[in-house]
């Protein structure tokens, strides 16, 4: 039998909303390399420019706060990372809340095209992120006021509802035994929206993000807004694309992941 997708589920971070999460995790360490952590700082490999935004996409991105805080601290060889890490994570999520605070995130008007596209094809979706701050974007996102300026026409929008409460279900920020790329958060989302795995797809933007997907037994949506569609396709995405808008939605309903013109 051809699989027929009846789940969505779909990272927060570089999918739906262009997040400060890369400039705090720089940023962060920045102050600590310039600051407290000036006497180490030679010791290191970092350097402001060596914190490019592929590094934050093959070391950081899609993980927990505390993996993804050890993970970087271990790529720039500072020194006792296990026993910094919680300052580095603490660091970064207070410049992060700040960030969030003052409006310094948009959402990716392709990703919300696709997401109303998606729900109004009668397929369920839900919120998968490890970050415990996906719902404060998600929340200040109004849909109903994207789907007028958009001059769409759908029936899962409704006045004053925000992206938050468009999904069926919502896995993000839970403390789960397993990160990213293990499966578990994507397989919760599949039980909480009644859907069984081989019937759901991933949209990510991080290779952890899609293995986890594949481990999972889903098909995995690469989204390569970093430059990194060669990093997406080898972690197993099924399709990469570059928009959401490059999605045939008519393969899509038939259970297929293709682009448009393909």
């Amino acid at each position: 039998m051809p699989r027929q997708f009846h789940g969505a589920i779909f990272d927060v971070d570089g999918v739906l909303v262009d997040s400060p999460h890369e400039a705090a995790w720089r940023e962060a360490l920045r102050e600590l390399m310039q600051g407290e952590w000036s006497d180490i700082s030679s010791e290191t490999t970092w350097t402001a420019k060596r914190f490019t935004p592929q590094v934050y996409q093959q070391v950081m991105s899609g993980k927990p706060r505390m993996s993804g805080a050890l993970d970087a601290l271990e790529y720039f060889e500072v020194p006792d990372a296990e026993v910094r890490v919680e300052a580095y994570a603490e660091r970064k999520q207070t410049m992060l809340i700040a960030l969030i605070e003052a409006g310094e995130f948009t959402a990716y008007p392709d990703a919300l095209r696709f997401i109303i596209a998606v729900k109004d094809a009668g397929i369920r979706v839900a919120a998968a992120s490890s970050s415990k701050n996906a719902g404060l974007f998600l929340r200040q996102i109004p849909l109903d006021t994207f789907a007028t300026e958009q001059g769409l026409a759908s029936q899962s929008v409704r006045p004053g509802l925000s992206l938050l409460e468009f999904f069926d279900a919502d896995v993000s920020g839970r403390d789960f035994a397993h990160g990213k790329p293990h499966p578990e958060m994507f397989l919760t989302a599949a039980r909480e929206l009644a859907t069984a795995p081989e019937q759901c797809f991933v949209i990510e933007d991080a290779e952890a993000g899609v293995q986890a997907a594949k481990a999972g037994n889903m098909a995995a949506l690469g989204l390569a807004r970093a430059d990194d569609a060669d990093l997406l396709a080898a972690g197993g995405a099924d399709l990469v694309v570059t928009s959401l808008d490059d999605v045939d939605l008519v393969a899509l309903l038939d259970g297929r992941l293709m682009a448009r013109g393909r």
